[in-house]
């Protein structure tokens, strides 16, 4: 599937944390984005963007639409051969599961993709989907078919009550590739990042979840101790030329787990130690698996002592071979991408130095 560079490229969500990054390679190398958001007029959001175009030989335009309102992606697609959508929810505090992450990731992925199937010049969707797709619980990666997880596996313990992310995840993902092998005018790629970590291109977004990981353990939440909570994790700059050369690269097929490091919190709050240790309150030990039974549901509701159980002391592991060697991606090293994003809470004053 070769696709057409003078041809104009859009990307849905195009001011969140990965889709920045990638429409600011899509700009650098000369493309003309067309970048679909929920608000056009909305400086704060979309600042960024412009400035990233101004210093680039590419274009952008920017086009108004939302997930859940049919056709709002159809203007922006016009002449596109490549799609990118990236827009979903992601947010592991919600009040409503269905409203809030079951229902846009779904009806999102399936109002753009029946765009799609309406315009004619698109070749090729690249969807972000998520390693959440693949796994519920840190426990299902030490189950997996050789103790890793690899691209032939589903999610199947999420549910809508318990871990509504990776099931609002598993669901678009599922219906994407549904309508994708339903049609022969375009195919699919879907890249599956585990935790996505590295500095926003607009300092003033922080409010990712990865974000919120590196507030606790900056903030002296955990300087008594981190859990040893089995998760992988990789830099958002990464994650984007993964996003970049899946639409580029012909033989790009099928789904993409895009995880460089298999780590833990404790190893994560570690890595900061040598740089940041001396000024802020980092764990240095493991919070034991027993205390954080005892006191987890109540600090946070999201650690269920079913959920406590299942991750943590439990090794996450995923096999990132296709990408390296299909897409060509090397990643980038850990401690880098985790002293990064800990500077931009420095710099946006969310983490204070101890007195």
């Amino acid at each position: 599937m070769n696709i057409d560079k003078t041809k104009p490229v859009m990307v849905t969500g195009a001011n969140g944390y990965v889709a920045s990054w990638l429409v600011k390679y899509l700009l650098e190398e000369g493309l003309t984005v067309h970048a679909a958001v929920r608000n056009p007029n909305d400086e704060k959001k979309i600042g960024h963007l412009k400035e990233v175009a101004t210093n680039s030989k590419g274009t952008i335009k920017f086009f108004k639409s939302d997930l859940l309102t049919p056709g709002s992606y159809k203007e922006a697609m016009e002449g596109c051969e490549l799609v990118y959508h990236t827009a979903s929810p992601f947010t592991l505090d919600v009040k409503d599961a269905r409203k809030d992450l079951i229902e846009p990731a779904l009806h999102g992925t399936e109002n753009v993709l029946k765009s799609v199937n309406e315009t004619s010049s698109v070749k090729r969707v690249v969807l972000t989907s998520s390693c959440a797709a693949i796994y519920t619980d840190a426990i299902d990666t030490v189950n997996a078919p050789g103790g890793q997880l690899t691209e032939d596996i589903w999610n199947t313990n999420a549910t809508e009550s318990y871990q509504p992310y990776s099931y609002s995840k598993t669901l678009a993902e599922k219906k994407a590739w549904e309508m994708a092998n339903a049609q022969s005018n375009w195919d699919l790629v879907t890249i599956n990042p585990s935790g996505v970590f590295g500095p926003p291109l607009n300092p003033h977004n922080t409010t990712s979840e990865s974000m919120n990981i590196l507030k606790i353990l900056g903030n002296g939440q955990m300087k008594s101790g981190a859990p040893r909570m089995g998760i992988g994790m990789v830099d958002v700059r990464d994650v984007s030329k993964a996003h970049f050369q899946a639409g580029f690269k012909p033989e790009a097929k099928g789904r993409y787990i895009t995880s460089a490091h298999n780590t833990n919190f404790l190893e994560m709050g570690q890595a900061l130690l040598p740089k940041y240790g001396d000024q802020y309150p980092l764990p240095k030990k493991a919070l034991p698996k027993w205390l954080l039974m005892a006191v987890g549901p109540m600090v946070n509701k999201l650690f269920s002592r079913k959920f406590i159980k299942k991750n943590v002391n439990v090794p996450w592991k995923a096999d990132n071979s296709k990408i390296k060697r299909e897409l060509g991606i090397e990643f980038m090293p850990m401690q880098q991408s985790l002293e990064e994003s800990f500077q931009v809470l420095i710099d946006e004053g969310i983490l204070k130095p101890k007195k």
